[in-house]
């Protein structure tokens, strides 16, 4: 299977080089032409498997390793609708170190600095939850409850759990990491969609060919 951009059809867009004629045309991949699993597939989740990225894994290694096939990394980021590499797929730890670094100044307020606090998971004497793990708090956090089981009130006090920094920044990373893959029985179906996604059809003024549309030259006009 070709790579995505070997996919994307031509578009004849007015040459607006220094030396160019009224009349050139350059060759451009048409980006409005973007790629995309129907949705039937994306919402259905027994089209795809649980993974999770490994260090510095990029998308064509993930696509290697699954599919046997690099340059299937476009289905990778489809299936998780990730649309910009470099804030939704996880960081390579050096450059990761550099970001949290660059936001904080310094590693005092990286690993020492209070980002927020969270509640930890309370239950009663029953084992119901009272309080869910994980809630953003205040750092007084403090509740009230009557535990049935043991027929009186529960007050615990100044609760709340802190969290760094840089425990706030890389759960944020490390959730990036869990992401879905397309089964690969599936990848049939995709390649047939594409195909028909990326086909420009007659009966546009524009249209040349399956594959190369070309741009009115408004220059003509000016």
């Amino acid at each position: 299977m070709p790579s995505y951009f070997r996919q994307v059809p031509d578009f004849e867009y007015v040459s607006r080089l220094p030396d160019a004629r009224i009349s050139d045309y350059i060759n451009v991949k048409n980006l409005f032409k973007k790629g995309k699993l129907r949705e039937d597939i994306f919402q259905n989740l027994s089209y795809f498997t649980k993974y999770k990225v490994r260090g510095d894994d990029r998308p064509d290694n993930v696509a290697f390793e699954i599919y046997g096939d690099a340059t299937l990394d476009w289905i990778v980021l489809l299936s998780n609708n990730i649309l910009n590499i470099q804030t939704e797929w996880p960081l390579p730890q050096s450059r990761f170190d550099e970001f949290l670094l660059n936001k904080y100044g310094d590693y005092n307020t990286l690993y020492n600095g209070i980002h927020h606090y969270e509640s930890p998971e309370i239950k009663n004497t029953q084992d119901v939850v009272i309080v869910a793990k994980g809630l953003q708090v205040e750092s007084n956090f403090s509740i009230n409850y009557y535990d049935a089981g043991l027929e009186r009130n529960i007050t615990q006090t100044n609760i709340a759990v802190p969290v760094t920094n840089y425990e706030y920044e890389l759960k944020i990373e490390d959730d990036k990491r869990n992401i879905y893959l397309l089964k690969p029985q599936y990848l049939n179906i995709v390649y047939d969609d594409m195909e028909e996604l990326m086909t420009y059809k007659k009966g546009s003024t524009q249209y040349k060919s399956e594959t190369l549309k070309r741009a009115d030259n408004i220059r003509l006009y000016e």
